[in-house]
């Protein structure tokens, strides 16, 4: 059986886990990875539009890995309208990319779930085998961590590189051009980012519990036995 200080450091590990599996749920079914600003530039430039207004051209947009929205200020107020990736955008994105994020998110939820079983193993007894022992447990939280980098930073360079907001905002539109003025990740996003960091917390946890403390030895005081001692 392990001992008390290991237990609480497994059963740590093994609660951080799930709710990196909670996190990466949540954050893959919400539809606010990102958010912008968009501006009409075809509408504006027919009116040949000023700065104050400018406003009435500018809309917004939000969308995460499944679906999303957009509101349209052409000068003829807002207009919302609402959007899903698959498939309806598949031919407009990067869709191998795509793809690529969402898988890499499935295999962290995976990992994250055997990260979990294994902390609870480690908290209850000490495995026979090796790789069911702390090595397999960083093992796994290691796989689940990276993949989650691996998937957020192929967001990012979907955003950033390949445009991903200017060719949703553009999505279906014939007649208006929109041009991005300012787009910036939401929480959604960021809990993908905590889920990462979480693994790496566990990865300390598990460190940690392999450490050897040293053992407090009592020093037992020797007993001085005298002949008086012996006679009575």
């Amino acid at each position: 059986m392990p001992g008390c200080f290991k237990k609480t450091l497994f059963a740590l590990a093994s609660l951080i886990s799930f709710v990196s599996f909670i996190l990466i749920v949540v954050a893959m079914g919400t539809p606010k990875w990102v958010t912008g600003k968009i501006l009409c530039k075809t509408g504006a430039d027919l009116v040949n539009a000023t700065d104050p207004e400018l406003v009435k051209f500018i809309g917004e947009i939000y969308y995460g890995l499944f679906r999303g929205g957009k509101i349209r200020q052409c000068g003829l107020g807002g207009r919302p309208s609402k959007f899903i990736i698959f498939p309806h955008m598949v031919k407009k994105l990067n869709t191998g990319l795509h793809v690529m994020i969402i898988m890499f998110l499935c295999v962290a939820i995976f990992f994250s779930l055997v990260s979990f079983g294994f902390c609870i193993l480690n908290a209850i007894k000490v495995p026979y085998r090796a790789i069911k022992g702390p090595a397999g447990a960083c093992l796994w939280n290691f796989l689940a961590g990276g993949f989650i980098v691996l998937a957020v930073t192929s967001f990012m360079a979907a955003v950033k590189l390949h445009h991903l907001t200017e060719r949703i905002a553009n999505f279906r539109e014939n007649v208006f051009q929109f041009v991005i003025l300012e787009e910036r990740f939401e929480d959604c996003f960021w809990l993908c980012v905590a889920s990462a960091t979480a693994h790496a917390v566990n990865l300390l946890l598990i460190s940690i519990s392999g450490i050897h403390f040293p053992k407090i030895k009592t020093k037992t005081e020797e007993a001085n036995v005298t002949a008086e001692d012996i006679m009575y």
